[in-house]
C-alpha cells in the first residue's frame, strides 16, 4: 500500500512525455493555482471594459446645434429648407470644447443629426444637409470632422448624437431606412474617428413627420425595427470602445432631465421601459450592467439655443455635479451654441466659474497626507497582489482594499497629525468586479476618541463607481464652514459580498 501511494504521488508531481523514439520520459511540472492572487470572485453583472472607460469620463458636455438653432423649435418637422440653416460664422467646435474643459469636463457629444433629419456634415445619405444651404458658412460646416479633430487636439473624449428617428426621410419606417440611411450615417461618422466613446441614439422614435412629402404618422417598434442586437455588433465593429445610449441599451437614462440621480443608485438594471421608469435608482438584482447617465440643461428654454434664454448659475451646476457624478452616475450637461456657431460668452464665463469651484472644493485630497489609514479587516495577500489599507490612498485605480470572503462589514479609520477642516468624503468601489456596498456610515472625531455621526439626512446606502458625500448633509449648500476633525471613520455596514474599495478621498 505504501508503494502504491508513492506511485500516485509521483504521478501527481510529474507528467509523461514521449520522445521521437517512442520512449517514455518523466519531468516535473510546476503546480498552477487557480487563483494565485487570491482575487475576490466577481459579483455579477459586471461592466464591459468599454463601459468602464465611459464611466471614467464622469462629466462631459452636450452641444445641441443645428436647424432648430435657426427655427426656434426643439423638434423640427423635417420639411425645413436647408437655407434656414444660416450660421453667421463658420461654427467653431474647438471653442465649445475649450470652454467645457475649463469646467472640468473630460469630453463632449455633438448633435450632428436631430429628429428633423438635417445633417451637419456632407453626407451621401440625404439632401437634407448643411452643404445644401445657400449660406456660405453653412457650406463650410462639417461638425463631426471639426469636433473630432478639436477633441483629439485637446486630449478629450468625443462622440456624436445621431437621431435614429428621421422626420425628413421618405424611407423612415420602411425596411430600407435602417440599412440604407441610418447605418450608413453611423459608418460615415466613424470615418471622422473610430475612437468615439459614446453614440447618443436617443429614445424618440416614430410619430408624425414630413417623410419626403408624405406628411403622415409612422410608428415603429424600436427593438425590432433597428434590430438592436445586430446594431450593437455593427457599431462596436466600427467603433470598438463606443457605448450606445438610448437605442442600443448600454447606458440608461437616469430618468429625469434635472441633473440628479437617486442617493441609492445601482448600476445593475433591466433593459426596456421598466428600467427607464426606475432610472434614478437602478436595481440591486438587475440582470444587466446598465449604468446611469444624467442629461441636464445649463440654460432655460430647451436643449437648443433660444433668444432670451437664461443661464443656470455655477453654484447650481455644482449641485448637479454632486447629485450625479457624486451618486454613481455620469453627467452630460447641455451648453447650446448660438447662431454664430459659438457658445455665448455668458456660458463660457459660468463654465469657468464651475471649473474653479470643482478644483477648489474637490482638488486637494486630504487623505493623501493622512498620518495613517487603518482597517478592521483585510484580505489575505496573493502572490502578486495585496489588499492593504494603503491601497485606498495611493492614487491608483487598479489597486484596492478588500476583506476576506464572507466578511461583509468593516471599518476604515483615517487620522491626521493635526486638526483638518473636512467637507466631503468621496468613495469609489472597484466595480470591475461588480457593485457591492449596500450600507455605510461616516463619523468624525476631534480627538480620536469621541465620535460624531456625519451626513445626517443623506442615504448612506450604495457607493458604486463614485459617491461624494457632503458631511453637513446637504448638496444644496454643501460647502459651508466644514467639520474640524483629526480622524474620520467609515463603516461598511452591509455588502452583497466582501467589499472592494479602490479610493477614499477627503476634501
Amino acid at each position: 500500500m505504501v508503494k502504491f501511494n508513492r506511485f500516485v504521488l509521483s504521478l501527481l508531481a510529474s507528467t509523461m512525455v514521449f520522445t521521437a523514439s517512442g520512449a517514455e520520459e518523466f519531468g516535473i511540472v510546476q503546480q498552477t493555482l487557480d487563483n494565485p492572487d487570491n482575487e475576490p470572485a466577481p459579483v455579477h453583472p459586471v461592466p464591459h471594459p468599454r463601459q468602464m472607460k465611459w464611466q471614467e469620463t464622469e462629466f462631459y458636455a452636450f452641444f445641441h446645434f443645428g436647424m432648430n438653432t435657426f427655427t426656434g423649435l426643439e423638434w423640427g418637422y423635417g420639411s425645413e429648407s436647408p437655407n434656414r440653416f444660416a450660421p453667421t460664422a463658420v461654427p467653431n467646435p474647438r471653442q465649445w470644447l475649450e470652454a467645457v474643459k475649463a469646467a472640468g469636463m473630460k469630453g463632449g457629444i455633438a448633435v450632428v443629426k436631430h429628429h428633423d433629419g438635417f445633417c451637419l456634415w456632407p453626407t451621401a445619405t440625404t439632401e437634407h444637409k448643411c452643404t445644401n444651404s445657400s449660406n456660405q458658412n453653412a457650406k463650410q460646416t462639417n461638425i463631426p470632422r471639426d469636433f473630432a479633430e478639436a477633441a483629439r487636439a485637446l486630449d478629450m473624449k468625443y462622440g456624436f448624437y445621431i437621431s435614429p428617428w428621421d422626420r425628413n426621410s421618405a424611407e423612415y419606417g420602411k425596411d430600407t431606412y435602417v440599412k440604407n440611411v441610418f447605418m450608413k450615417q453611423c459608418e460615415e461618422l466613424a470615418l471622422y474617428g473610430d475612437d468615439q466613446f459614446e453614440m447618443w441614439f436617443d429614445g424618440a422614435n416614430g410619430g408624425d413627420g414630413y417623410y419626403g412629402g408624405a406628411n403622415e404618422t409612422r410608428s415603429i417598434d424600436r427593438e425590432t425595427y433597428y434590430d438592436v442586437p445586430n446594431l450593437r455588433d455593427y457599431v462596436h465593429d466600427i467603433c470598438k470602445d463606443c457605448v450606445m445610449w438610448g437605442v442600443g441599451g448600454e447606458a440608461r437614462w437616469i430618468g429625469n432631465e434635472e441633473g440628479w440621480a437617486g442617493q441609492t443608485n445601482w448600476s445593475p438594471e433591466n433593459r426596456g421601459i421598466a428600467g427607464e421608469n426606475n432610472g434614478m435608482y437602478g436595481s440591486e438584482d438587475g440582470w444587466f450592467w446598465l449604468p446611469g447617465e444624467s442629461d441636464a440643461k445649463s440654460t432655460s428654454g430647451g436643449w437648443f439655443w433660444h433668444s432670451g434664454q437664461s443661464y443656470t448659475s455655477a453654484e447650481r451646476l455644482f449641485q448637479m455635479y454632486l447629485e450625479t457624478v457624486g451618486r454613481n452616475s455620469t453627467l452630460i450637461l447641455n451648453i447650446p451654441p448660438d447662431q454664430s456657431g459659438l457658445l455665448p460668452q455668458r456660458s463660457v464665463d459660468i463654465l469657468k466659474q464651475l471649473g474653479d469651484m470643482i478644483t477648489s472644493r474637490l482638488g486637494n485630497d486630504l487623505a493623501r497626507s493622512a498620518k495613517s489609514v487603518e482597517v478592521t479587516a483585510v484580505r489575505d495577500n496573493g502572490q502578486a497582489r495585496t489588499y492593504a489599507a494603503s491601497n485606498l490612498t495611493d492614487g491608483d485605480k487598479d489597486t484596492y482594499w478588500a476583506t476576506n470572503d464572507g466578511v461583509n462589514t468593516a471599518q476604515i479609520t483615517i487620522t491626521w497629525d493635526s486638526p483638518q477642516t473636512l467637507r466631503y468624503v468621496a468613495l469609489m468601489e472597484y466595480i470591475i468586479k461588480g457593485q457591492r456596498v449596500k450600507g455605510f456610515t461616516i463619523e468624525t472625531s476631534a480627538d480620536g476618541v469621541t465620535w460624531a455621526p456625519r451626513a445626517d439626512g443623506i442615504e448612506k446606502t450604495t457607493i458604486g463607481y463614485k459617491r461624494i458625500v457632503p458631511l453637513n448633509g446637504s448638496t444644496a449648500s454643501s460647502y459651508g464652514s466644514g467639520v474640524t476633525a483629526k480622524a474620520l471613520r467609515i463603516s461598511i455596514t452591509d455588502s452583497r459580498a466582501c467589499p472592494l474599495l479602490h479610493t477614499i478621498s477627503v476634501y
